[in-house]
């Protein structure tokens, strides 16, 4: 019996010693926070992190962390536009511009970082066969469009040019006093010419130069790791030329695909940031733990992108009119979205203090719908095709998607079905026109409406819609060389009032910003275009704070 009783009693002490322990084991990011890692949810898996290549967000997140332009993001301010790799510039008519690089600025391998990385760079990405469907951003040099078609393989017809190591020249097409801000999106960041070289052809869109120990990137951060799926791991750069600012020895990025599980892992100490927020859990941050909630008005537009060339009834405009006005837009960011989101009347989003007024002519009328669909052959939705929504994963998406299938059967009286893909196999889809109607965003490139107008020109990569007007793309063009800004925003307007009547994508509504950020975490501040230099972060302390709201009252 004494025996059995020593024996209960050592049992009884390993079990409170090893649950005392667990206990003080501190979580996820504290014990990240204390290695100086930041934890960061991503929404998806990258598809690439070929800057030439990427056209998402999952995938900007990421790169920003890797590369740095000749400017770079401000912390806090999308107006201002502070110096990255080029320490200074000047312009005398917004046309031609010279950057002078920092002379102590390196890749990732040691390397000098020069001006003629950046023509190679530009080279690269107008090369037609590449396919960079970002190419058309660049098209603001001189010369650029014309070499991107193949029109010409002599790139010293190209408005860019290396005077000297340090010196940089870009010629553009007309004044563009919002170039810097250009600047800053990651298609305008120089590339290694010699990973890139060692991998391959430099146009392979499949080339491994992107994987850890063959990746030479320039910016605050290096590749370590990529595990498929589950986690991609950067670390603080020795060659960064500013490095002595980034206090974060790294970076780790999970792309966890359900807003869901996204927000468990945070509520359970495994993440620092997130990207985004279920609907459900908004209103408990709003108004319980709202020292980790963030949100504010956001320079992108949630629409559906038609294909006109997938269904005959889509590529009648009536059609494509009638489904944009059986849209209740009030009704789903209300009781839908949930998260302070705007309902769009058009397609350029407002922003805080910009001189650019988007046309106001989406609404919602379910007569004047009926009437155009049976003006379209179609009376009540008789004889009309079934169509399909096609959605990345994500719950939100789906709930939206819902909301516009019940909208258009009760409005139009037409079946639709609902079609889910993960991110890569959604993005393989729109890029090859493998849908009739599919969900999408767009995140604002830069501090200007230009960057929601120039993707539906003819030729623009992420068209995807098949719908083309000579009529819009002449207006883009001239507004490209219009130096008064009023009359070039009076050109803009008049496109945009073309995009509204043809709709080839219906705008739904203009995003907020929804995300929980560990107290931890210092130098995290609200943008408009939602991009955050990591070398401005770091921790408060070594004990990261973490929210733990009770389960079962939500």
């Amino acid at each position: 019996m004494l025996r059995r009783l020593l024996l209960l009693a050592l049992v009884v002490g390993v079990v409170v010693w090893f649950g005392e322990r667990r206990s003080k084991r501190p979580s996820r990011i504290a014990a990240a926070a204390e290695e100086g890692f930041l934890l960061v949810g991503n929404g998806a898996e990258p598809a690439t992190l070929d800057l030439h290549v990427a056209t998402g967000v999952p995938e900007n997140v990421i790169i920003s962390a890797l590369f740095e332009g000749l400017v770079a993001y401000h912390p806090s301010d999308d107006y201002e536009n502070p110096p990255g790799v080029a320490e200074s510039w000047e312009t005398e008519d917004f046309i031609k511009w010279t950057f002078h690089l920092r002379p102590d600025a390196r890749w990732s391998n040691g390397d000098p970082l020069t001006a003629a990385d950046f023509v190679f760079s530009y080279r690269r990405m107008l090369t037609p066969e590449l396919g960079g469907e970002y190419a058309m951003i660049l098209h603001v040099m001189e010369g650029a469009e014309q070499f991107n078609k193949g029109e010409t393989d002599d790139f010293s017809t190209v408005g860019v040019k290396a005077i000297d190591e340090h010196t940089l020249e870009i010629q553009l097409v007309g004044p563009t006093p919002y170039f810097p801000s250009l600047l800053k999106h990651y298609t305008w960041f120089p590339v290694h010419r010699g990973c890139i070289e060692a991998a391959g052809e430099i146009t392979d869109q499949k080339s491994r130069w992107t994987r850890p120990g063959k990746l030479v990137g320039n910016g605050p951060f290096t590749l370590k790791t990529w595990r498929f799926d589950a986690m991609i791991e950067v670390v603080k750069s020795d060659t960064y030329w500013d490095k002595e600012s980034v206090s974060l020895n790294g970076i780790r990025f999970f792309p966890i695909a359900s807003d869901t599980t996204e927000e468990r892992a945070f509520r359970d100490g495994q993440l620092h940031v997130t990207n985004t927020l279920p609907i459900d859990r908004i209103a408990y941050y709003r108004e319980e733990a709202p020292e980790y909630y963030w949100t504010g008005a956001q320079l992108t537009t949630y629409f559906y992108r038609v294909n006109t060339k997938a269904n005959p009834a889509l590529a009648d405009v009536r059609v494509r009119q009638a489904l944009a006005l059986t849209i209740d837009r009030q009704s789903i960011v209300e009781s839908v979205a949930k998260g302070g989101q705007r309902p769009a009347h058009g397609l350029v989003p407002p922003s805080e203090g910009g001189p650019y007024t988007t046309p106001d002519l989406l609404r919602f009328d379910p007569d004047a719908g009926r009437a155009k669909l049976a003006e379209a052959g179609f009376p009540d939705g008789e004889g009309f095709p079934r169509l399909t929504i096609l959605f990345n994963t994500h719950e939100s998406h789906k709930l939206i998607a819902q909301a516009v299938q019940a909208m258009w059967k009760k409005h139009l009286g037409i079946e639709v079905e609902l079609l889910n893909q993960d991110w890569q196999v959604y993005l393989d889809s729109c890029g090859k026109g493998n849908f009739e109607i599919a969900r999408a965003a767009w995140n604002g490139d830069y501090m200007d409406p230009s960057t929601f107008l120039h993707m539906w020109m003819k030729d623009d990569g992420n068209n995807q819609t098949g719908w083309s007007s000579p009529e819009y793309d002449s207006l883009l063009r001239k507004a490209g060389k219009t130096k008064d800004p009023s009359e070039r925003y009076g050109l803009l307007q008049q496109a945009e009032t073309i995009f509204l009547n043809e709709v080839p994508a219906i705008p739904i509504y203009w995003y907020a910003t929804n995300r929980v950020v560990s107290t931890d975490v210092e130098g995290w501040h609200h943008k408009l275009l939602d991009n955050h230099p990591y070398k401005a972060l770091r921790f408060r302390s070594v004990e990261a704070a973490t929210p733990n709201p009770e389960d079962d009252k939500q």
